[in-house]
């Protein structure tokens, strides 16, 4: 184990807020979270506190929610300093409805190819402009090959691109995977960031999750801590085995043994591509 000081300023980049006594869960969601995996703004401060957590970002959840960003929001609102958001918004949604989210802490909207498909996205062409014009981030949730098909829509639009979870590239698959690759490629655009998070989600082994040990040090020779933010996925939604906030943070530590480096992922970086103050 590695000794990770508490005293490092931090910034979670993906994290969930579920609150169902205050917000109900929507009538056809496509899952809603057990009362073991519900994670309210009151316990998501504790948990940040408890770590030396100074901001977060706050991702609306399919699971839940759906399209509903009113908890995500009322957590903003109540926490403003603290709290960015990435909201799930209509495909139509218009400049006006976007710039409205934006000005209450909104930086992105979420694209979760993951769970809805390819397909499902590809007349996003119009919110991707949107999101260009207004300086929001489309943040890009995909896995195995699927950003192969999505790459030139993404690349082509100008936005400004998140991907979750290192990409969730497969790990039997080995470093070649052309999904990888594609993201790997990406970098060159300079406008496109990955969160090194989510691993329990790709990875065939227990936590510290050896086998994607190699696509994370891909990730870090491709974009640099410049371009590279750390999100512990916080409340662990369906997760396979059981997850605890701090050996994220350790297994951090451990791939980036540099200070400064370090620094960069947890803070710099965060706080500048998000605008934390």
């Amino acid at each position: 184990m590695t000794d990770t000081p508490t005293t490092e300023p931090r910034i979670d980049c993906h994290v969930h807020v579920f609150d169902p006594a205050r917000f109900p869960y929507a009538a056809d969601a496509w899952y809603t979270p057990s009362p073991a995996e519900t994670g309210t703004p009151d316990q998501l401060g504790h948990v940040l506190d408890a770590h030396g957590v100074r901001h977060a970002l706050l991702v609306g959840p399919n699971s839940g929610y759906g399209l509903d960003n009113r908890c995500l929001l009322d957590t903003i609102a109540r926490h403003p300093d603290r709290y960015k958001g990435v909201a799930v918004v209509r495909h139509d949604a218009s400049r006006a409805e976007l710039q409205a989210l934006q000005a209450q802490g909104v930086v992105g909207v979420a694209f979760n190819v993951a769970l809805l498909g390819v397909d499902h996205y590809r007349d996003t062409g119009p919110l991707l402009e949107h999101l260009r014009e207004l300086g929001l981030w489309a943040q890009v949730q995909v896995e195995g090959e699927q950003l192969c098909a999505l790459a030139p829509l993404l690349r082509d639009s100008g936005a400004r691109l998140l991907f979750d979870h290192g990409g969730r590239p497969r790990p039997a698959d080995g470093l070649g995977q052309t999904g990888f690759d594609t993201l790997l490629g990406l970098a060159d655009t300079g406008r496109a960031v990955v969160k090194l998070s989510g691993w329990a989600k790709v990875s065939q082994q227990p936590h510290p999750h050896a086998d994607v040990v190699p696509y994370a040090r891909a990730l870090l020779q491709a974009y640099t801590p410049q371009a590279l933010v750390w999100a512990s996925d916080w409340p662990f939604l369906r997760a396979p085995a059981r997850i605890d906030y701090g050996p994220l943070l350790d297994w951090l530590a451990q791939l980036v043994p540099d200070a400064a480096a370090r620094q960069a992922i947890l803070w710099d970086t965060p706080r500048r591509l998000f605008g934390f103050a």
